[in-house]
């Protein structure tokens, strides 16, 4: 594939000065960061110079989205380019990953690229369960917390000569388990804790804050070690930088959330002398887009027959207006963790304006995050203690808070939000209620905002052949997952509609 061809053809385009060489690409990826979570924001809970000195460098994004607020589906979407919707099996967690949805980095190798990466790749799932023989993110050159940046080092001098390069850091900060006080063990003071709206303002919920972002500032130091290995190679100034994350923090209604919290990423590039330093950018911009945006920047072209659903963005970054803004990101997710009967999943599909927030849950009569039971054992064991469950958010102190404080008027209301049955259509003003807690969509004042957004997402839906759109959103379902499983009763809601839960013979193989 000719690369220096396109980068010209970009010059042309935008009249803007590109060097002919082609570019590298270093991806720095958090797992589990929301935005506004980075000091470049004007947060005060973190401080994170890597990520600022690449604000800095080139361009704060303050609206970026990723394509589903849980790990393995969001990644996916972002390799690919496509809605989690568009790839089967890789659009929901911990199932396989087809290789004929050829990723940016198979791209990449096949164009004449060094590949790699280091840490969490495409993840968790079973890559070769789709065909493939290596992660959808590259050849794997080792390395593990702490020590993130030896796989960088490792992957740069395997590099053939001066080989155009691409490179996947996939952190596992701050992705919980944390070491409890390890925020205030670093000199963080509970004062410093950034406590969202959808959270209760107590000593245990900015205690755990402060762990989250002490995990947030380790990543953020990783990035920076990376940074000075680049810049030894004398070709940082010819690398496209992109730093951000994968989906929302590990906090009750958030990660795995199409919540503002659940969805809404950090995001900065850098591109030497290419993208002028210190812009902010306001436009919306979703992962999709910016696998379009490498696409474009590199040359690579994905197949015809699974073309992007996203658009490149590189007008923006070389200081251009867009022909064409975009006015809406689209967002959803499927199954998250084993946290219902027949490890069933809570599919939602949303659309978010500038202003507006629409989410559709397609089962409300299930619950959001596992119904509270702890469970143990095989298919038909009997449910534990009420209470004990909510699988769908990560264990953590503010959940097991909102839990014990589940009948105390100052906190009630946070669990519920929480973990209590949604309707059918949600609908929040981002701009006045960023924490997402007040649903507008039966307030008759926003009925035409409610009835467009819902139109256009039905239209999105269906123009991209998403099976909740056509009919056969069951499929998603059937889709074998290759962790742990955990077994629950079946509930009301299928012992009284038989039928309802689709044939799954993978999961009959485990019992």
């Amino acid at each position: 594939m000719q690369l220096i061809p396109t980068l010209f053809l970009i010059m042309m385009l935008t009249g803007a000065s590109v060097k002919a060489d082609p570019p590298n690409i270093l991806i720095m990826m958090s797992d589990d960061q929301s935005f506004p979570h980075a000091s470049a924001y004007g947060s005060k809970m973190v401080l994170t110079p890597n990520f600022d000195r690449i604000a800095r460098d080139g361009m704060l994004f303050n609206n970026a989205f990723c394509a589903a607020p849980g790990c393995s589906p969001s990644r996916a979407a972002f390799l690919t380019g496509r809605q989690i919707w568009m790839i089967e099996n890789a659009g929901t967690h911990a199932s396989s990953f087809a290789g004929k949805y050829l990723t940016f980095m198979d791209l990449l190798e096949s164009a004449g690229y060094h590949t790699g990466y280091t840490g969490k790749g495409w993840a968790p799932g079973n890559f070769k369960a789709g065909g493939r023989e290596q992660n959808p993110a590259g050849p794997s050159y080792g390395a593990k917390r702490g020590n993130y940046a030896a796989g960088f080092e490792r992957f740069l001098k395997a590099r053939p000569g001066k080989k155009p390069f691409a490179f996947w850091f996939g952190s596992s900060d701050p992705h919980r388990g944390y070491q409890k006080g390890s925020g205030r063990k670093s000199g963080k003071t509970l004062s410093q804790a950034e406590v969202p709206a959808f959270l209760p303002d107590t000593p245990e919920i900015r205690d755990d804050l402060l762990d989250y972002a002490f995990e947030i500032e380790r990543f953020d130091r990783d990035c920076g070690r990376m940074l000075e290995l680049l810049e030894a190679t004398g070709e940082i100034k010819n690398t496209l930088i992109i730093v951000t994350s994968d989906n929302g923090m590990p906090f009750p209604y958030a990660k795995a959330n199409c919540t503002e919290f659940g969805i809404h990423m950090p995001l900065a590039i850098a591109w030497g002398s290419n993208i002028k330093g210190r812009q902010t950018c306001d436009a919306l911009v979703s992962f999709t887009d910016l696998s379009a945006t490498i696409h474009e920047v590199t040359g690579i072209k994905a197949p015809a027959e699974f073309p992007l659903a996203g658009r490149s963005f590189l007008a923006l970054l070389l200081g251009k207006t867009e022909a064409k803004p975009r006015t809406e990101i689209f967002s959803g997710r499927e199954r998250h963790s084993s946290s219902r009967y027949n490890t069933l999943g809570y599919p939602q599909r949303c659309i978010r304006t500038d202003q507006f927030l629409y989410v559709r849950n397609f089962k409300p009569e299930r619950w959001p995050a596992g119904p509270g039971q702890k469970l143990s054992g095989k298919p038909g064991s009997r449910p534990g203690p009420e209470h004990g469950g909510y699988h769908d958010i990560d264990a953590c102190p503010s959940l097991s808070f909102l839990i014990a404080g589940r009948n105390n008027p100052k906190v009630k209301d946070f669990f519920h939000l929480a973990v209590a049955k949604r309707p059918h259509e949600q609908l929040f003003d981002i701009q006045k209620d960023p924490g997402c807690l007040n649903n507008l969509a039966e307030n008759p004042a926003f009925t035409q905002i409610r009835e467009n957004l819902s139109g256009q997402l039905t239209n999105y839906l269906k123009s991209t052949a998403d099976p909740r759109a056509t009919g056969n959103g069951d499929i998603f379902e059937t889709y074998p997952r290759y962790s742990s499983i955990r077994w629950f009763a079946k509930p009301e809601w299928a012992r009284e509609n038989p039928g309802t839960v689709p044939e799954m013979p993978w999961l009959k193989a485990k019992q």
